[in-house]
């Protein structure tokens, strides 16, 4: 049988692996083996990462709604208790960009809470 080496895809899985590793510095973007253990872990920091994202948004949105509900004279939970109360379905994000954008129709949000508080 004829001699058989793996030269032609290990070469391809190398050219893989620094061709993800551009722009690292120092020998993490030349050195194959040091590429390689930058790339496992720049890897596994993104899937962590794309996880955190999704809770420092929300504390983001929850700081803020939490900050224009106070200059409203009522708080961020009995906020959101008034909401479920006034039977208002508006996601975290959405009344985030209300809260921003439209102090006006946030303040017409918070009255009807209120309102159904009150009751």
């Amino acid at each position: 049988m004829a001699r058989v080496t793996s030269s032609v895809t290990s070469h391809k899985r190398h050219k893989a692996i620094l061709k993800l590793a551009k722009g690292y510095f120092g020998s993490k973007h030349t050195i194959y083996r040091t590429a390689h253990e930058q790339v496992m872990h720049s890897l596994q920091y993104a899937f962590r990462d794309r996880k955190q994202l999704k809770r420092e948004m929300r504390k983001l949105w929850i700081a803020r709604i939490n900050a224009a509900a106070r200059m409203n004279d009522i708080s961020y939970s009995k906020l959101m208790h008034g909401l479920k109360l006034a039977e208002i379905t508006v996601n975290r994000k959405m009344l985030s960009e209300i809260a921003i954008h439209d102090p006006k129709g946030f303040t017409t949000v918070v009255e009807k809470a209120k309102k159904a508080l009150e009751k």
